[in-house]
């Protein structure tokens, strides 16, 4: 029970295969209270149905749209009036244009290359800045990244550099909130068969080249993402910030 008595958000369960939804479940079994959010009513629905059928009932949902600081701060507020303070934060929340995560990087367009930053990478800022505010001491924000903002993944493209801003930003982040022993790290996930990843033109295939060439041979298991997830969030990480945690059964560190 290493998060037994511990309040953590959990931002972008869009339903249950999403890896938010295989943390959500390793945190419930590790004893957390959780608190879910969601941006439109739609969601908030489908996400509330989930909860009751898994058995999450008794959670707390909160609608959040992450492009506006105002909704993320209401959020937080109304968190902080239901439960007063928080120990964690699943920061899971990614969109791009579907039409430009193929092709060629330099036909993105404006727009889509601000969309993509605004909701992948600078919703972490915005979140852990109310967050941190009704946080306890020693709090934990983790956020979801990919191996395509690292290196270049065919057809991630803009994704993959709002996803280089948001590595960049984790160590920002880690840096400021250190002080109050609050630690800000990411997950890189291996590719996982989520409904996300299936608008990723050629995924399939990602997924056979990452079997043929890990070390281990094979993909990730959303269990294994959501395990990751408690041990960061819990007391045993306490000694880790700014780190991005590979969880891909070891295909980042293969060259060919």
């Amino acid at each position: 029970m290493l998060m037994a008595e511990k309040n953590i958000v959990v931002m972008g369960v869009a339903n249950k295969w999403s890896i938010a939804w295989a943390i959500a479940q390793q945190l419930k079994k590790a004893g957390a209270n959780l608190i879910f959010t969601y941006n439109r009513e739609k969601s908030g629905e489908s996400l509330r149905k989930l909860l009751e059928k898994e058995g999450f009932g008794d959670s707390t949902t909160i609608s959040c749209d992450v492009t506006s600081d105002e909704d993320i701060r209401r959020a937080f507020e109304q968190i902080k009036t239901i439960h007063s303070n928080i120990d964690g934060v699943v920061h899971s929340i990614a969109h791009a244009k579907s039409e430009e995560l193929g092709g060629n990087f330099y036909d993105t367009s404006r727009e889509g290359f601000l969309m993509a930053q605004n909701i992948s990478a600078y919703s972490l800022v915005s979140v852990s800045r109310y967050a941190s505010e009704i946080m306890n001491d020693g709090g934990s924000i983790i956020t979801l990244t990919y191996l395509g903002g690292e290196k270049v993944a065919q057809n991630y493209n803009v994704m993959g550099v709002a996803k280089a801003s948001l590595d960049a930003s984790v160590r920002y982040l880690a840096r400021d909130l250190g002080p109050r022993q609050i630690r800000v790290n990411a997950i890189s996930a291996g590719p996982i068969k989520t409904l996300a990843a299936k608008g990723v033109s050629g995924f399939s295939k990602v997924g056979d080249i990452v079997k043929e060439r890990s070390p281990m041979k094979r993909m990730v298991l959303p269990i294994e993402v959501g395990n990751t997830a408690v041990f960061l969030l819990s007391d045993m990480s306490t000694g880790i910030t700014g780190e991005i945690m590979h969880v891909d059964c070891g295909f980042n560190i293969v060259s060919y």
